[in-house]
């Protein structure tokens, strides 16, 4: 089957394609609000009934939440399976919208045409990018050009719980040859990127607790503990003057970059003051011997998301406090163990505690990082398909946040994940305005006609 008519159906049926992703986007499915239950159905039924049109044997399967969306297409050659959410994130606030964001329309701006509204670019544009590539081939062929098998989720804005269960009890219809993921964005306006690193999370919430109430600094002050000042010197002593984390074997499990990918990371160009300057920034302030992009997307974090104690309202309140809080968060790379690092992590701020003082620890969720190895001939077949289709060379990349399913792939099922999307960094994912550039739509659809080509052969 040969690709040169199925990308001109693409570049002819753009308008109606367009339109296709705008019915989608206008259903409210708001997957962390009970009341909008209904239009999640409504998603799922609509996907179901576009996935058949194209001659998919689609299903909406239920689950404790929202439903999942399963179909299985005719074809030859590897099975490959596509996952994608049709889930959005809530609107709020409302009033910064500038218009409503389940009417989307297409706007122009000094940068192009956009795809204005919420679920545009997270998740429901990329996804339609895939299901109108499978629509132009079997338009032009007939036929699809792998077998093709498709995987929606209705809660991956709400923290996905019922996942897990549903991949588990469906495992050996879910295995594939290899999983694509289109939940992720190019490199800059132009160059197309595999995410072939995820980091992993591990979330610390601890309170520091030294006298029995709040105290009287006059009163009090110097004789007594202050849980603010043990908690500081605590945060203080988790990095050196190098910028590394001095919790004992933090590092153990994290690899180096191979040298292939750190030229390819270094062909980007990337601008770490232009980066950092447009936040107010100025210079990386994490390991001094990394460049930015490793500190973002290869190495590891131990980063405090929050601290709070005593008095902190109007006016001064001349109080000792009886607690001190934190909230921190380590980016996990490689084969670092989240449970270790945890133990770790907690045994390290109990030998720091002096007398009268102790230390309530509550964790917040602990995942390993995903790494997928490029020696599937895979990856390089996919790799020189986007290349013919955008202006600069694809690249592979890393991922500074965490991407869950692509590790449930290969746990749960031994599938290798290839993770591909068309966003920017401009698309205002989960805030008011969300859009997609509707050249990242039509490339979009163009690069997986592309890819499927090539992991056909």
């Amino acid at each position: 089957m040969t690709l040169d008519p199925v990308l001109a159906r693409i570049d002819a049926d753009l308008p109606q394609a367009t339109e296709r992703l705008m019915q989608l986007l206008r259903i409210p499915s708001i997957s962390t609000d009970p009341a909008y239950a209904a239009d999640c159905e409504r998603a799922a039924d609509w996907l179901v009934e576009a996935l058949n049109d194209i001659g998919f044997d689609a299903s909406k399967r239920p689950t404790p939440g929202h439903p999942m969306v399963v179909a299985h297409g005719q074809g030859e050659g590897p099975h490959l399976m596509f996952y994608g959410h049709y889930d959005v994130q809530p609107v709020d606030p409302l009033a910064l919208w500038h218009r409503d964001p389940f009417e989307p329309a297409i706007e122009e701006t000094p940068r192009g045409k956009v795809i204005r509204g919420r679920g545009a670019s997270d998740d429901k544009g990329q996804l339609m990018t895939l299901v109108e590539a499978c629509r132009a081939w079997k338009a032009v062929h007939g036929a699809l050009p792998a077998r093709i098998s498709v995987f929606f989720e209705g809660e991956e804005e709400s923290g996905s719980p019922s996942l897990i269960p549903f991949m588990k009890e469906n495992a050996d219809e879910l295995k594939s040859d290899i999983a694509l993921i289109c939940d992720t964005g190019l490199f800059g306006d132009s160059t197309p990127a595999i995410v072939t690193m995820l980091r992993g999370l591990l979330g610390e919430e601890l309170t520091i607790t030294g006298p029995s109430k709040d105290l009287h600094s006059g009163m009090y002050g110097g004789a007594a503990i202050n849980p603010i000042r043990v908690l500081t010197r605590i945060i203080a002593a988790l990095h050196d003057d190098q910028g590394r984390i001095t919790i004992p074997g933090f590092y153990d499990g994290v690899p180096e970059l191979p040298e292939e990918i750190a030229a390819q990371w270094q062909a980007l160009g990337f601008d770490a003051k232009a980066f950092l300057g447009e936040v107010g920034l100025s210079e990386p302030a994490g390991e001094r011997d990394r460049t930015a992009l490793e500190m973002i997307w290869s190495r590891p974090t131990c980063e405090v998301n929050g601290i709070w104690g005593g008095y902190t309202g109007d006016g001064f309140k001349t109080v000792l406090p009886s607690q001190a809080h934190a909230k921190i968060s380590f980016r996990l790379v490689g084969r670092q163990d989240p449970f270790a690092i945890r133990e770790n992590f907690r045994a390290m701020v109990r030998g720091m505690l002096p007398p009268d003082c102790e230390v309530e620890f509550h964790g917040h969720g602990a995942s390993q990082a995903s790494q997928m190895s490029i020696a599937d001939p895979a990856f390089e077949k996919a790799r020189a398909a986007l290349s013919d289709e955008w202006p600069n060379p694809a690249a592979y990349v890393g991922c500074g946040g965490s991407i869950p399913i692509a590790g449930h792939f290969k746990k749960i099922l031994g599938t290798d994940a290839m993770l591909i999307g068309f966003g920017k960094d401009d698309d205002q994912i989960h805030s008011p305005n969300e859009k997609y550039d509707l050249e990242s739509f039509h490339k979009g659809i163009r690069s997986w006609a592309r890819i499927l080509a090539a992991l056909s052969e």
